[in-house]
């Protein structure tokens, strides 16, 4: 353009500019200032807004300001959207607030821009509150019916944990589109609240929607994490009716699926017919066999994934040396973790050092486990040490278990699970000081066990049981079937061999009933 004699206009240097943004290129978009300023173009709006924003985007923060406060046509709204946009982008939270409270004091007009950049900024559980603020902010200007700001409040409370908030706004929309259905299951789904999932996802298809990729890998990541095995299949066949069979992240979340729920073939075959294989594939395969225990199997497709040309990452690693654990392979799995940093140059984590407590540990060599944490060159995390309080209940160390102890309840005071633990451990060794020392310490902290519960899937529908909990609508009906059960067991345990086979018919007669109980 330049060469063949057209000079550039205001039109053209915020498409330029906007490149420059995108590629990262923070000298060329220096170099089209100084051609802005040459060319007169600098005092209009729109080069104003692309300026700033190519240099927030380029994380030269301090020039988008400087130029901000020198331009004549700072109070205009879209110059202050860009530039608060830019620091929280940046992660600079309070100079994008005192900005967006400078340009409420100057009258300058907020609109739906506004809170977009801004409220992303407080996508944090620390900053809950600060987002529960320009959620009233929004109300204030009359921006909350705004569809893209009530997406946007609505991904906040669910970053923040706040999913009931975020189940407020869901539910105040007078009108769903996908996408945000989509946000609120993927909340759901973050939150661990899988059982929340499968009902919304209810709810959705009821209503006449029909999923999208992002919506199924939301409801197999529930399905995973519930064991839901029926309803995995259900979904399964969704994918392939809606033509999302060649979906790289569905094909992964079914693996997860069916490994979780145990079907190893299928989730074999799955991975089998999957064209391209990405690392993440291969590390959910290799997790599959880890998981349950075949970790010779996990190590042959680790080596294979080596062969086909792919690199591992960290991730993968967690994975092997998981699988190593739980199999018993402890000399191979030290292998692997030197090889971490001599073969692939990638510095183990807390996470790493995690699965080699408890691999050693498991082994009994608890000794090298407490050295190996004490040569971690980073900090150990809670994770490392509850490890090594784990191995120390299997092999009965109370000593080790103490100093362990000591430093989880440091890194983590509110985990009961880790008092519990070591309750346990001091229980097996008939140490009752130790016991009430425990309790005591929970008591003060105002912690208390979390309940255990179990999941029971039956016609589509997961039911959930707490430990102690009656609130189920079919409890007294459960609670008798499982009264004859118990009964029948005990008939089982004391029979001989000709009576064998009555009272197993007996017995799957009483468990279709229950199964009849809890379908109807």
């Amino acid at each position: 353009m330049l060469i063949f004699g057209h000079p550039p206009n205001a039109f053209t240097f915020p498409l330029a500019l906007k490149s420059c943004a995108a590629l990262a290129l923070p000298l060329t978009g220096s170099l089209l200032h100084s051609h802005v300023l040459k060319t007169g173009c600098d005092p209009e709006p729109f080069v104003q807004t692309s300026l700033i924003s190519m240099y927030c985007k380029c994380c030269l923060t301090d020039d988008a300001r400087k130029m901000f406060d020198e331009s004549p046509q700072r109070k205009l709204t879209v110059c202050y959207n860009a530039l608060i946009s830019g620091h929280a982008s940046n992660s600079k939270l309070r100079d994008a607030v005192l900005l967006f409270r400078r340009m409420r004091e100057e009258g300058v007009g907020v609109n739906s821009v506004t809170m977009l950049g801004l409220i992303p900024g407080c996508a944090a559980p620390g900053h809950l509150s600060l987002g529960m603020c320009l959620h009233g902010s929004s109300v204030k200007c009359g921006l909350d019916g705004d569809l893209s700001v009530r997406n946007c409040l609505l991904t906040m409370y669910v970053k923040c944990g706040s999913v009931d908030n975020a189940r407020k706004i869901f539910d105040a929309m007078p009108e769903k589109g996908l996408i945000i259905w989509n946000a609120m299951i993927s909340g759901y789904a973050q939150n661990g609240l899988a059982s929340h999932v499968l009902n919304l996802y209810r709810e959705m298809e009821s209503c006449g929607f029909f999923p999208d990729p992002v919506t199924l890998v939301g409801v197999l990541s529930s399905c995973t994490h519930l064991g839901a095995h029926a309803i995995g299949r259900e979904v399964e066949r969704r994918i392939e009716s809606s033509g999302f069979g060649s979906n790289p992240y569905l094909k992964n979340a079914l693996i997860n699926m069916y490994a979780r729920c145990g079907k190893l073939v299928r989730a074999h075959a799955i991975f089998d017919v999957m064209p391209e294989k990405s690392l993440v594939t291969w590390t959910a395969i290799i997790g599959l066999y880890g998981m349950h225990g075949h970790g010779e199997v996990a190590l042959e497709l680790f080596e294979e994934m080596i062969a086909s040309g792919i690199r591992p990452d960290k991730a993968v690693f967690v994975t092997v040396l998981s699988a190593c654990s739980h199999a018993g392979l402890t000399d191979e799995g030290l292998e692997y973790f030197a090889a971490m940093e001599k073969n692939y140059r990638l510095q183990p984590g807390p996470e790493h050092y995690s699965c080699m407590a408890d691999l050693l540990g498991r082994a009994g060599r608890l000794k090298e486990a407490k050295e190996l944490i004490d040569s971690m060159q980073v900090k150990p995390d809670g994770g490392v040490w509850g490890a090594l309080l784990g191995a120390c209940k299997i092999h009965k160390n109370v000593e080790l278990a103490e100093i362990a102890f000591e430093h989880v309840i440091e890194l983590e005071p509110t985990n009961s699970g880790y008092y519990v633990l070591m309750s346990n451990i001091y229980s097996d060794a008939k140490n009752l000081e130790g016991i009430l020392k425990v309790r005591v310490m929970m008591k003060e902290r105002q912690l208390k066990k979390e309940p255990g519960c179990s999941y029971v899937e039956c016609k589509g529908r997961v039911h959930v049981f707490l430990a102690g909990d009656n609130s189920h609508c079919q409890t007294e009906d459960i609670c008798s079937i499982l009264d004859e059960l118990e009964n029948l067991a005990r008939e089982l345990g004391v029979s001989n061999e000709n009576d064998g086979e009555e009272t197993k018919s007996k017995l799957v007669f009483t468990v279709k009933n229950w199964q009849l109980h809890l379908g109807s």
